[in-house]
C-alpha cells in the first residue's frame, strides 16, 4: 500500500491512502518524511512467521514450567 505523507503537525502525519481516504498517524511511525514524501507500507510474512515461532516457543516452555512446579513438593 502506498501512503502520500500529505501535512505534518505536531508530530502528526496526516496521510493519504491509496483508497482516498485521510487518517493521522504518529510522525515517528514514518521515520524521517516531509510533506509529499509517499511511503510503501508492507508486510514481511517471513518475519511475521518468525516471531509467531518464537512466542509460541515461549508460551510453551511457560506451561511446561507451571505444570513441573505444580508437581513440585515444596
Amino acid at each position: 500500500m502506498k501512503i502520500v505523507i500529505e501535512k505534518i503537525e505536531n508530530e502528526i502525519a496526516v496521510c493519504e491512502l491509496e483508497n482516498g481516504n485521510l487518517v493521522e498517524a504518529p510522525l515517528a511511525l514514518f521515520g524521517e518524511v516531509k510533506e509529499g514524501d509517499i511511503v510503501t507500507l508492507t508486510v514481511d510474512k517471513q518475519e511475521t512467521d518468525t516471531v509467531k515461532e518464537q512466542v509460541q516457543s515461549r508460551v510453551a516452555a511457560l506451561f511446561s514450567r507451571s505444570e513441573e512446579d505444580e508437581n513440585c513438593d515444596y
